[in-house]
């Protein structure tokens, strides 16, 4: 790295914004790629910002003309915190800022020519001592690779304060880097947070999740009671309160709720419409958080709350809608369910095909309602059930599932579905391009756009609450253009929790007919022309595994896909660790540069969830393609034993390479169907929608916030 011209103390500095606006430059980066910078009186000589911008090269970024012009405006101290600020979170972005030792600090050559019994015994002495093999690190090549730096550009105040707004109003659920960006935002803007809500918050796990860290910056009662209109709302909000799921997939362990809060709770509580219907749905959860509230305390002044809750705990009789509903289905009686539907737009959707499948012959009466209705269903769910039914009649062997939580799981079954005759998807596939073109066309014109597309490989954001956090965001099952290169290189790192911690990084290799062919695991380094760094299995000061796989001899051994496993071989959850991480680089010369060179990382992802198996990625040789995966396994593969291609990872890889889901190509061509005209020059577009500039499909909150309402 380039050498700063003068040494400043960072204590000593004040803070490097001036303006009102609280900033945070590493979530602008990470978001928008832009930092903020105020304009200052300064004359900065201008071999300082070149020395800094040299230094931030070897993370793979760079400065544009504008942010080195902004800041020759800044004193050298005030310089001097921003670039210490911007290069710490640069390394936190892409794992830099850990040390990297594997085992074999010669990797990958050393592994290579290194004889099997060699690598045996250096792994038993390892697992019965904990030494690692004593070697000196060779020097080594200057990194041949040639990388693309990516530009950091100068942003404005206003623009950051959107990403606020935009996470907050986006139209699905967010992710854990959302939580913590939506937390930075109200603990350090406090009372001023308010300016930033939108005034629609469709989703409501993110409202409940916003008005839990509002309550306890300050008085939040005003927002609580404009929109919590729902028991099941008001669920969800101590829930937050609580730190536990407000996906409501798992149970709460409801925390002391003080009397101030109780009241709170139960004032919304009174005003909701269909309360104890609502309660019912989820009646073991209320009855808990009934024993927190203490609702016979307030039973004269929360006499509705009081009733409902007498209701659940005492089981006296209370006629449900859905239990209604769940009557009407077992009778088939097509037209009361319809009738009773009707009122509900959003469950009439979801429950369509099970409709069409009740009865053929009902079908005109069911397509005239979801007609009449469809209007009134979310954004989101009619593209669910627009892309369900373009598929319907030419489906695929499984049907794929995403269970709702805060763990990213995967589940396939066999689709033994009946065909609809081809007139009934067409038609439903008709009505929801029409109500959704209808819909678009109210919001403001986009003027000419331009599409790239490529976008037809990125998937809509339905629903991110059990996304990693990464360097790049991306939705699940997506797929991106594996980079020019000759080697891909795996990487981890971690660090011991309360006890020894074995974590294991594997590469698994299937043909195209998924079937197992060979793995790169801690039980056998080299094969393929691929190696392992080597397994270590104890982490105090942290540790790291690599994995290198050269990509011509493993297409020449018939080898099509390539899973990127982590494993907690000592049964931990990852997150009972202190930091766990994982990522891949992309590398032309695998002997030249560091082993773990930053600015090759192509995506980074922070392994945190409550499993203990990881499947961050899949690489298809054969389309020359990423496919971000981002899943959970309940229990470790069987790497030999996926003869009937339907358990573990065998059925993953085939469920995520097999997925029809929305495309933000999809919904951008709509949009610009409804409100813009398409042209095919990028340089004269008003608005462009690519992979790499514009509206991009890693900018999930605009997506989910501007283009699903």
């Amino acid at each position: 790295m380039a050498v700063l011209p003068s040494k400043i103390s960072k204590t000593s500095v004040a803070n490097f914004q001036t303006s009102q606006c609280p900033m945070n430059n590493v979530i602008y980066l990470r978001r928008r790629g832009k930092v903020f910078i105020e304009k200052g009186t300064s004359e900065l000589p201008i071999n300082y910002v070149s020395a800094m911008s040299k230094n931030i090269e070897s993370l793979g970024y760079t400065f544009s003309a504008e942010v080195i012009e902004r800041l020759q405006t800044r004193s050298l101290e005030q310089v001097t915190t921003f670039y210490n600020e911007l290069v710490e979170g640069l390394k936190q972005l892409v794992g830099a800022h850990r040390e990297f030792k594997p085992m074999y600090p010669n990797f990958p050559k050393q592994v290579m020519e290194m004889s099997e019994s060699r690598l045996y015994i250096n792994a038993l002495i390892h697992y019965l001592t904990n030494q690692l093999p004593n070697y000196v690190k060779e020097p080594r090549l200057t990194l041949q690779d040639k990388t693309e730096l990516k530009v950091i550009n100068l942003g404005t105040p206003e623009e950051f304060e959107q990403i606020f707004t935009k996470i907050v109003s986006s139209n699905t659920s967010t992710s854990e880097q959302d939580k913590t960006d939506i937390s930075w935002y109200v603990n350090n803007y406090k009372e001023d947070i308010f300016r930033l809500i939108p005034a629609e918050i469709p989703n409501k796990e993110n409202l409940a999740f916003l008005g839990a860290k509002l309550s306890k910056i300050g008085n939040a009662t005003e927002f609580l009671q404009k929109y919590f209109k729902t028991a099941t709302d008001v669920l969800r909000l101590a829930c937050a309160l609580s730190n536990g799921d407000v996906s409501l997939a798992t149970a709460t362990k409801f925390t002391k709720i003080n009397r101030p809060q109780r009241k709170v709770l139960l004032g919304l509580l009174e005003s909701c419409s269909n309360l104890t219907e609502d309660m019912l749905r989820w009646k073991k959860r209320w009855i808990r958080l009934g024993e927190r509230l203490h609702v016979g305390e307030f039973k004269d002044k929360f006499p509705r709350s009081f009733e409902a809750f007498d209701i659940l705990r005492n089981n006296k009789p209370f006629q449900t809608f859905n239990r209604t509903i769940e009557s009407a289905l077992l009778s088939k009686n097509s037209a009361q369910v319809v009738e009773l539907l009707k009122p509900r737009a959003g469950d009439f959707a979801r429950r369509l095909d099970h409709l069409l499948r009740l009865s053929e012959a009902d079908s005109p009466l069911v397509l005239e309602t979801f007609a009449e209705i469809a209007p009134q269903v979310s954004t989101p769910v009619l593209l669910q059930v627009m892309t369900h039914f373009e598929h319907r009649n030419s489906p695929n062997d499984l049907r794929v599932f995403f269970p709702k939580g805060q763990v990213a799981k995967v589940q396939a079954i066999k689709n033994t579905m009946p065909p609809f005759s081809f007139a009934i998807p067409r038609a439903i596939t008709a009505i929801c391009q029409e109500t959704l073109t209808e819909r678009f066309a109210k919001l403001p014109p986009l003027g000419k756009c331009y599409l790239d597309e490529n976008l037809k490989d990125y998937l809509v954001p339905f629903s991110q609450r059990s996304a990693a956090k990464a360097l790049k965001t991306i939705v699940r099952g997506s797929k991106i253009p594996l980079p020019d290169c000759k080697v891909l290189r795996f990487f981890i790192w971690w660090k011991n929790g309360k006890f020894r911690t074995d974590i294991d990084l594997s590469a698994a290799m299937f043909d195209g007919n998924y079937n197992y062919v060979d793995v790169l695991s801690y039980y056998n380094l080299k094969g393929f022309g691929g190696c392992h760094s080597g397994d270590i299995v104890d982490a105090p000061e942290g540790a790291a595994e690599f994995i290198d796989v050269e990509i011509l001899k493993l297409i020449e051994n018939n080898v099509r896909f390539v899973v990127m496993s982590i494993n907690s071989f000592t049964q931990q959850p990852f997150c009972d660790l202190p930091e766990c991480f994982a990522g891949w680089m992309a590398r032309t010369d695998a002997g030249s540069g560091e082993i773990f060179e930053p600015r090759t990382v192509q995506n980074k992802i922070d392994v945190a969830s409550d499993t203990k198996i990881c499947l961050p990625l899949v690489i298809d040789l054969q389309e020359n393609q990423v496919i971000w995966t981002d899943i959970a396994l309940k229990t470790y593969p069987s790497w030999n034993n996926v003869a009937n291609n339907l358990s573990g990872v065998s059925l993953m890889l085939r469920a995520m390479t097999s997925l029809r889901k929305t495309t933000v190509y999809d919904l951008f061509s709509m949009h610009i169907k409804a409100r813009g005209e398409l042209i095919k020059n990028k340089v004269q577009a008003d608005k462009i929608f690519s992979v790499e500039e514009g509206i991009t499909p890693f900018q999930l909150e605009i997506i989910a916030s501007e283009f699903m309402q």
